[in-house]
C-alpha cells in the first residue's frame, strides 16, 4: 500500500514553507546549518528557526506568504545548540534522522503518482490518494464526487463525503508526510538538491551543506 498527498495538503504546506526558509539561509551563506519546524493551520503560521546565519524576519515573512497566502506569522529564530554544532564543525555528520537514502519507485507508486498528478492539475487543492494493489481510494477537497466518479468508476472517492480542505479545516505539521517530496516522488521536490531535500526538510542542521 502507497499513500501520497499533494503539495496542498497542510502537511506539504509546512514542509514547503520550511524549504523556503532553509532558501533564505541558503541565500545569506554557501553552508548554512538550519533546522526549521513549522505548524499551520486556521489563520496561523508557527516557525521556529535554529541557526547560526543572520536571517532578515522580512525575508521569512515574505517566504510563509508566499507560500500559503495571508497567515498571521509567529516566528522565532534562535542559535543552534552549542554541542550540534561543535559537532558538525569539521565534517559532514547526521542526526537524529540518519540519513535518508532513496529507493527506486515501486511501480505501485509509479501508478499512484501518476493518477494524483492528473487529479491535481484539474483540482490544485488538499488531497490525499492511496493504492493498495487495485484498490484505489481518492480524497480530494473542492471537487464533486460524480465527477471524479466518472474518470475513475472503480475507486472509492471521498469516503466522508465532499469536503474543502486546506490550512483552514485542518492544521499541518513538518516531518508528518514527507515520502511525498522525495525524489521521483509524487511532485517535483521544492529544493535545489533533491538528494537531501527529504532529510533537511525534517532536520537541516544535520548538514553542514547540501551538494
Amino acid at each position: 500500500m502507497i499513500e501520497k498527498v499533494n503539495p496542498s495538503h497542510p502537511d506539504k504546506v509546512a514542509d514547503r514553507i520550511a524549504g523556503a526558509i532553509v532558501d533564505v539561509a541558503y541565500a545569506k551563506e554557501e553552508n548554512p546549518k538550519v533546522a526549521v519546524e513549522v505548524l499551520i493551520g486556521h489563520g496561523f503560521c508557527h516557525a521556529i528557526v535554529e541557526t547560526d546565519t543572520k536571517l532578515i524576519m522580512r525575508d521569512i515573512m515574505d517566504a510563509i506568504k508566499r507560500i500559503a497566502g495571508d497567515v498571521q506569522p509567529d516566528i522565532v529564530i534562535v542559535p543552534q545548540d552549542k554541542h550540534l554544532s561543535d559537532n558538525q564543525s569539521k565534517k559532514l555528520r547526521c542526526g537524529d534522522n540518519g540519513i535518508f537514502k532513496g529507493m527506486p519507485l515501486t511501480e505501485e507508486q509509479k501508478e499512484l503518482s501518476k493518477i494524483a498528478r492528473k487529479i491535481y492539475t484539474s483540482y490544485p487543492h488538499d488531497g490525499k490518494y492511496i493504492l493498495d494493489e487495485a484498490r484505489l481510494i481518492i480524497c480530494q477537497s473542492n471537487a464533486k464526487t460524480t465527477d471524479l466518479k466518472n474518470t475513475y468508476p472503480n475507486a472509492e472517492i471521498n469516503p466522508l463525503g465532499d469536503w474543502t480542505g486546506g490550512t483552514d479545516v485542518d492544521s499541518g505539521a513538518t516531518n508528518r508526510n514527507l515520502g511525498s517530496d522525495t525524489p521521483g516522488g509524487l511532485f517535483p521536490v521544492p529544493c535545489k538538491s533533491p538528494r537531501f531535500c527529504a532529510l533537511w526538510l525534517s532536520h537541516p542542521s544535520r548538514f553542514s551543506s547540501r551538494t
